[in-house]
C-alpha cells in the first residue's frame, strides 16, 4: 500500500510543555487508522498539526509525499487534506443544499460562458443532492442550515467533506453529540469510504465498539509520544496501553 500522508518527528510545544513529541508515523492508501488514547494524550493536537490550524516547532508533514509544512490549512485542503471542522464553517442562512454545493464547487470551480456556468450550476446541483442522499439530508435539502438539529449538522459536516473529494479523511469524533439513531449514517459512510482503496482515514474516537468495527489499524498517543502502532486487538492488549490507560483496559474507557 502507497503511504498518502507522513509525519516525521512532529513536534509542537507550548512554553515549557510537549504537546506533540516527535511522532513519526505514515498513513497508506486503502486503511483506516484509529488514533486513541487518555484525554490530554495530544489526539487532537496532532491533527491540527497535520491539518495546518497550528503550526508545529519542528518536523515534518508530508501529502502524497510532497511537503506541506509551510502551506495554510485551505492550501493543504485543496491539496487533498481533508478535516471536517477545518472545511465546513457551515452557513446558517444557507440550505443544506447550497452549503454542499458551495463545498464542490470550491473543489471544482465553475469557470466559462454563461452557458456553460448554468450547466455547470445544474450539475452542481445534481451532484450535491446525490451527496445529501448518501448522508439521508435529502429530505430536508431546502432548509435552512440554522434550522437544522445538532445531529444533522454533524451529517452535513459529513457531507460537504465527502463533497471536497480529499485524499485524506480527518475524523474527529464524528459521531459526538449524535443521537442512537443518527450515528449509524455516519459510520456507515466511514465504513464506504474504506472500500476506496486510493484514500486513506484518520480516525479520533473513544468508542471502542466503533473502533473495533471500523479500524484496521491503531495508534496510541501517551503525553504527546507514539506508544504503539499496530493491528488493532494486539495494541489493545499491550502492556504498554494498559498502562497509559492507568491500569483500565482500552474496553472500559
Amino acid at each position: 500500500m502507497t503511504d498518502l500522508l507522513q509525519t516525521q518527528d512532529l513536534t509542537v510545544r507550548f512554553g515549557g510543555h510537549v504537546a506533540v513529541d516527535a511522532v513519526t508515523c505514515a498513513f497508506r492508501a486503502g486503511e483506516l487508522t484509529a488514533i486513541v488514547g487518555p484525554n490530554g494524550a495530544g489526539k487532537t493536537t496532532y491533527f491540527n498539526l497535520i491539518s495546518g490550524q497550528i503550526p508545529a516547532s519542528s518536523g515534518t508533514v508530508r501529502l502524497m509525499g510532497e511537503p506541506i509544512d509551510r502551506l495554510s490549512a485551505s492550501e493543504r485542503c485543496r491539496r487533498g487534506l481533508g478535516r471536517a471542522f477545518q472545511l465546513t464553517s457551515l452557513f446558517p442562512g444557507l440550505s443544506v443544499l447550497e452549503n454542499v454545493r458551495l463545498a464542490i464547487q470550491a473543489h471544482r470551480p465553475v469557470r466559462g460562458s454563461l452557458f456553460s456556468m448554468a450547466t455547470s450550476h445544474e450539475a452542481l446541483t445534481t451532484e450535491a443532492t446525490s451527496v445529501l442522499e448518501r448522508v439521508r439530508l435529502d429530505n430536508v435539502r431546502d432548509q435552512p442550515v440554522s434550522e437544522l438539529s445538532h445531529g444533522n449538522q454533524r451529517k452535513l459536516e459529513v457531507a460537504m467533506l465527502i463533497a471536497l473529494d480529499p485524499k485524506v479523511y480527518m475524523f474527529d469524533e464524528p459521531t459526538a453529540g449524535m443521537s442512537a439513531d443518527e450515528a449509524p449514517v455516519v459510520l456507515d459512510l466511514i465504513a464506504e469510504l474504506k472500500a476506496d482503496t486510493d484514500r486513506t482515514i484518520l480516525l479520533v474516537e473513544h468508542k471502542m465498539d466503533v473502533i473495533r468495527t471500523l479500524a484496521d489499524r491503531i495508534i496510541v498517543l501517551h503525553n504527546g509520544e507514539l506508544v504503539a502502532d499496530g493491528d488493532p486487538a494486539e495494541v489493545m492488549a499491550s502492556d504498554v496501553v494498559q498502562e497509559a490507560y492507568m491500569g483500565k483496559g482500552l474496553s472500559d474507557v
